[in-house]
């Protein structure tokens, strides 16, 4: 098992004597993550796709929706169309490359609205219990009764496709496990000396919540928010295959999977390209994910 203290950092004084400092838990955790190989391939990859998010409109040699010529339908890989083109004579790379924006715009402000508002009811049920944690827990209790998928469907088909939309039903699909972690958490940190200090000293509740509870919980938060965005990244891209994303012909990598099922036989790689994508970037996400809990608690890792 891993030992979880820092390294002391020893520096000497103006005269002579031997001073031990320990760095801050910040730098030690970066360190940690340096040192996990894993980790920094995971980041590597991201930063790599990242960069095609942000340069998409350089990378993509087309529009994303733009039909070339009928004769292209299908096309190999060439110098003109590097991956090829699909059923619609549409350029491969350039609806992979803006697919790419599509999908993690989604999934990374899905993952962040989710933690927000999840972090919020979880703070208030575990800072005030009683029958407000009653009442927020038992409403939770509810909600996760109804398949997420099925939520999703009926929220996308009352308000229609669209990013924001997608986001909304996205939020509400994975903002449970929020409320229970930091519920769990704050219940820990309620009754510790420096919140009864904080209560004594006339400090409201949301600033002893924001100020006092929150930090101390922040750590796994970011863990799990960083995970969510890889199981977000193959939730809607499971959305866009059936339908239930950006209408067409917005290129999101799940809808290029649907669409190339036909074809599968005659073109197989226009599956492969987009199930690449998806399996990189849930990958990489994952052991970035992994690394940081690694690093911020290293009793976890075995």
């Amino acid at each position: 098992m891993a030992k979880s203290f820092a390294r002391p950092v020893v520096e000497t004084l103006d005269n002579g004597d031997i001073s031990f400092k320990r760095p801050s838990q910040a730098k030690e955790i970066f360190r940690r993550l340096r040192k996990n190989k894993g980790a920094m391939i995971g980041l590597f990859l991201l930063i790599c796709i990242i960069l095609v998010v942000i340069f998409a409109d350089l990378i993509a040699p087309y529009e994303a929706g733009v039909v070339q010529v009928a004769e292209n339908k299908l096309a190999p890989m060439s110098a003109e169309h590097p991956l090829g083109c699909d059923n619609y004579g549409r350029d491969v790379l350039s609806r992979l490359v803006h697919g790419a924006r599509n999908s993690l715009l989604v999934a990374v402000a899905a993952s962040i609205t989710s933690c927000l508002f999840g972090c919020t009811l979880g703070a208030i049920a575990g800072y005030f219990g009683g029958k407000v944690d009653m009442l927020i827990m038992r409403a939770l209790d509810i909600f996760m009764s109804i398949p997420d998928l099925l939520f999703t469907m009926v929220v996308v088909a009352a308000l229609g496709s669209s990013i924001p939309v997608l986001i909304i039903a996205m939020t509400l699909a994975y903002f449970t496990n929020y409320v229970r972690l930091v519920r769990s958490g704050v219940l820990n940190l309620v009754d510790q000396e420096y919140v009864e200090a904080a209560r004594a000293g006339g400090s409201s509740s949301a600033r002893i919540i924001i100020s006092h509870i929150i930090p101390n919980t922040l750590g796994i938060i970011l863990v799990n928010v960083t995970l969510n965005v890889s199981s977000l990244v193959i939730y809607q891209s499971t959305l866009s295959f059936i339908g239930l994303s950006l209408p067409a012909p917005a290129p999101e990598w799940g809808s290029m999977l649907s669409s190339a099922r036909t074809d599968m036989l005659r073109a197989p790689l226009l599956v492969v390209f987009p199930a690449l994508a998806i399996v990189l970037t849930s990958f990489s996400v994952n052991l970035l994910g992994d690394g940081l809990r690694d690093a911020m608690d290293p009793r976890l890792k075995s």
